[in-house]
């Protein structure tokens, strides 16, 4: 029974993801988004955006977006400004198929260089263990990490490092090359100790070279600049990551 919910998990998280893909720069209407600030560490705070579907949740999911990872949630006003990051900017998308969504910032004591060189430690997991925790006593529904781009690093590390309370994990457009600017990618995450349903999502064609797809993926999506493959990695990709069938 459990494996079966967690592949009907992945089939709905997988249809949101690509929806959001395909209607990123449509509108759709406004869910109520409240700002969380938990403490996580010692002096350390981890500010959220929380936005709410209207019916009760039938999962949770945390939104990552890419860059450094500063989104400034607290200076965002409800009814859609913000990131121009994909997955943040259809974060509406998530509430309106009835998922409870938490877009996540940089910490408090982050808000110089953001996540650069953050991401894939355990200080960071933390903080993100702390996301899980409130979304879980809000709603006791499945939790799923959603990465794009260098979000990717933040989710796999969180689902590697504190997986307690995580039921999935989907890696958009995944990091496989550390820049000079953001010095991190999917290399510095211990892969091997993901052991949760996971999904990658990834342009086959003209990705970029810090970007580059694994291969094993096996069913076809559209995407808006250029055709995609949707599915999970075979069981020992060269990635090392452990995919549970």
């Amino acid at each position: 029974m459990g494996a079966k919910l967690r592949s009907i998990g992945l089939r709905t998280v997988a249809t949101i993801v690509v929806a959001a893909l395909l209607l990123a720069g449509t509108s759709v209407r406004a869910f109520d988004e409240e700002l969380h600030t938990i403490a996580t560490r010692p002096g350390v705070t981890q500010p959220f955006l929380l936005v709410k579907p209207a019916r009760p949740p039938v999962a949770s999911v945390i939104l990552f977006a890419g860059g450094n990872g500063l989104l400034g949630v607290a200076k965002w006003a409800t009814g859609g400004r913000g990131s121009g990051n994909f997955l943040v900017r259809s974060r509406a998308l998530f509430a309106e198929r009835g998922f409870l969504a938490a877009v996540v910032d940089a910490p408090s004591d982050r808000t110089a260089d953001g996540l650069t060189g953050f991401r894939s430690t355990q200080a960071h997991a933390q903080d993100i263990a702390g996301v899980v925790a409130f979304l879980k006593q809000r709603a006791d529904v499945p939790v799923w990490l959603v990465g794009t781009s260098m979000g990717t690093v933040s989710a796999a590390n969180a689902a590697a490092r504190v997986p307690q309370g995580v039921d999935g994990l989907v890696l958009t457009s995944s990091v496989t090359r550390a820049s000079r600017r953001e010095r991190e990618s999917l290399k510095d995450v211990n892969l091997k100790a993901i052991a949760l349903p996971t999904l990658f999502v990834h342009k086959w064609r003209r990705s970029p070279s810090g970007s580059r797809p694994h291969p094993g993926s096996n069913e076809r999506a559209p995407s808006p600049d250029g055709p995609a493959r949707v599915g999970r990695p075979p069981a020992h990709d060269r990635s090392g990551c452990r995919t549970p069938r």
